[in-house]
This record gives structure tokens, sequence and C-alpha cells, in this order.
């Protein structure tokens, strides 16, 4: 069995697509995954499964709760890769995002991002990942609501420094 990190896109977000994480982790459980943990309600899940579980998660879920997120499983090796790629690991949990993309994003239209970029924003892609530093709070950025259209609305899901720590202590347990 292998160690997965499994980040489900768009659960549980504004009252749709609900997905109680005590029924995910049972749903899992009875299909053959081993070690399910989930963290928060946003769908972080660590689990053992003997390969990708992408396709089989996304397939329960569809069958149990009426519909298909996207799935971004990565091995402890990615997630390690990611937290050590991170160029602004200093700055406070809440303030660097991590957004995931399934590869390498084939084109990239940086003058949007730029235009709209805050002076004390930085941003980075390194492989399939966008760090974003928000030190004024995502919430405040107006990058953020350009960054699917910088990315010609490439499938993404998108976690903070806090919840990426969270799941790297999560596989050590």
């Amino acid at each position: 069995m292998k160690i997965w990190i499994v980040l489900l896109r768009g659960i549980n977000v504004g009252g749709y697509h609900i997905v109680p994480m005590k029924e995910l982790r049972q749903l899992l459980e009875n299909n053959g995954f081993e070690k399910v943990a989930t963290y928060i309600q946003s769908g972080n899940i660590v689990c053992s499964y003997p390969t990708n579980p992408s396709h089989k998660i996304s397939t329960l879920i569809e069958q149990k709760f009426g519909f298909k997120p996207s799935i971004f499983a990565l091995t402890v090796e990615n997630l390690m890769s990611v937290i050590e790629n991170n160029p602004y690991p200093g700055d406070g949990g809440k303030m660097v995002h991590f957004f995931f993309f399934h590869s390498s994003p084939s084109s990239v239209d940086y003058n949007t991002l730029d235009d709209v970029k805050a002076k004390n924003e930085h941003y980075q892609l390194i492989d399939n990942v966008l760090y974003l530093h928000a030190p004024d709070g995502i919430g405040r950025s107006k990058m953020v609501d350009k960054i699917p259209k910088a990315f010609a609305k490439a499938e993404m899901t998108a976690r903070n420094l806090n919840t990426i720590n969270k799941l790297a202590e999560m596989v050590e347990e």
C-alpha cells in the first residue's frame, strides 16, 4: 500500500457538493482504502491505497453523493517536493497559497496576473504548482480572481500553507 495525499476540488463550498468527512472516511474504508484520515471540511485526505486513487475516489463520491469532483492525488514525495520548492516558506500560513494543477500549465498569461498584482504580492510557478504570497490576505487579492483566466481555465485546486503543513504532519504520523 502506498500513502496518498488527496485534494478534492470544490466540495463543501457555499452549500454545494456537500461531503461529510465522517461519511467519506467510512466510504473509503469500506472500499479498500486503509489508514484514512481527513483534515477540515475542504476535502483533504491522507490514505493508503495500492495505486493512484483519483478515479476510484471520484467514482465513489459520484455514486454516494451524486457529483464527480476533481481529484488531485499526490504521493508523499510529491508533497515534500512542493513544500521544499515553496519560495515563501518563512511567511504566515494563511498568506502563502498553493494552486495545484494536474500537470504543468502549457501556457500562462503572466500579463493578466501582473496587471492586478498588488505591490506586496508575489507569485511563482514551479512545475505544476503556482505559489502565491498575498500578505494582505487572499480575500483582498485581485490576482486570485484572475488566476483561472491566466492559466486558460486549467483545472486546479488551492490550499494555504497551514493546510499543506498539516497534511505533511499527518503523513509523518
